[in-house]
Order: structure tokens, then sequence, then C-alpha cells
């Protein structure tokens, strides 16, 4: 009889090198994407990552990477003049025991996309966590954004599966949303090739 083999983590560094307690640098390692004063509508993104049975993973490690609330981005690259000189656009949470995560931020705007399309609202999402030998990426859209329609990269996915992208309002809490990142599993959450 052939038995499961245990999970393995990618390494101990993964949850202590990659939080704030060890090096102190909140610009690098914090889930506040966005200070209070900056201009857009401040929302909180609250999850939990799941295995494939539906249990939270204590030991997971959620990246974002956005635009600004008008589609800018914090990166050179982005040749357009930021909104703001204290929006870093990057966030960075460790779960919590039961696989929770936040993200403190503004809802980001349109940004270009492939061809001259746009892309609707989103926030550029990497996932690390055992057994994941390569980090995972996806996105998080916002549920009822009418630019959902016409956005070229969600259309590339199943409409059956779009959901496990969308963000929604929790109806207990005001400018909170929430959505899970399943790994496996029936309600697995879409992802794409780096």
């Amino acid at each position: 009889m052939m038995k499961r083999t245990p999970s393995q983590t990618v390494g101990p560094y993964l949850h202590l090198g990659l939080t704030q307690g060890i090096f102190g640098a909140p610009e690098i390692f914090s889930p506040a994407v966005a200070d209070s004063g900056l201009a857009g509508m401040h929302i909180r993104i609250e999850g939990r990552v799941l295995d494939g049975e539906g249990v939270g993973l204590p030991d997971a490690l959620i990246e974002t990477w956005q635009a600004d609330s008008e589609g800018r981005y914090a990166h050179p690259a982005d040749v357009r003049p930021p909104t703001a000189n204290s929006f870093r656009g990057f966030g960075r949470c460790p779960t919590a025991k039961d696989g929770s995560f936040y993200i403190a931020t503004v809802k980001p705007g349109c940004v270009p996309g492939p061809n001259g399309t746009t892309q609707a609202p989103h926030i550029n999402v990497s996932v690390l966590a055992r057994g994941v030998l390569r980090r995972l990426f996806t996105r998080i859209y916002f549920a009822g954004d009418p630019a959902n329609a016409k956005d070229p990269i969600l259309a590339l996915v199943p409409a059956d599966r779009r959901d496990t992208l969308l963000a929604k309002p929790d109806p207990k809490a005001p400018n909170v949303l929430r959505i899970d990142i399943c790994l496996q599993g029936m309600n697995e959450t879409v992802f794409f090739d780096a």
C-alpha cells in the first residue's frame, strides 16, 4: 500500500527572512500599501490561504503589486508622474495561524493592457507556501466593477472560474473586501503563468 508523502517547506528562511521582525523595514515588509492620506478609496482586503481540504495555511506569504487610484505604478517603467511619492504599490503579509491575511490599500485605477486595451482595476498577487517550489501568480479583481467586462486578461479565464478572482464586499464591514486563495481542490483559485 502506498502512503502519501508529507509536505515539505521551501525552507526555514521563508517565514523568518521575509517578515518585518527580522529586518524592521516596514516599507518592504508591510501589508500597508497606501498611507492613510493618499488619494483614492481606501480598502482592506481580507482572506485566507487554504489548502486543498479547506484548511488555512499558517506559513504562507502573500505579496501584492498594484497601481494607485489613478492607474499609475510606483515603478520607473511607468513614465507617467505619480500621484503621490508615498505610494509604494507593494505589500507583503505572512498568514496568521488560521491562514488569514490582509492588505490595506487603495482601490487601483484602470491600467494599460496588451495591444492598446485597458485592464480593469486589479491587484497582482504572488503566493509562497510550503510545498510550493515556485511562487504562484494570481490577481484580485473587484466584484461588480463594470470594467471587468472588457478586461483582456480576465476574458482569458473561463466564465465559471472568474469568481475565484473576485474580491467581494464584506456586508458587516465598510470598505472591507473578502477573497480566499485556494491552492488546490474544487474551489482552486485561478493561477497564471509568470
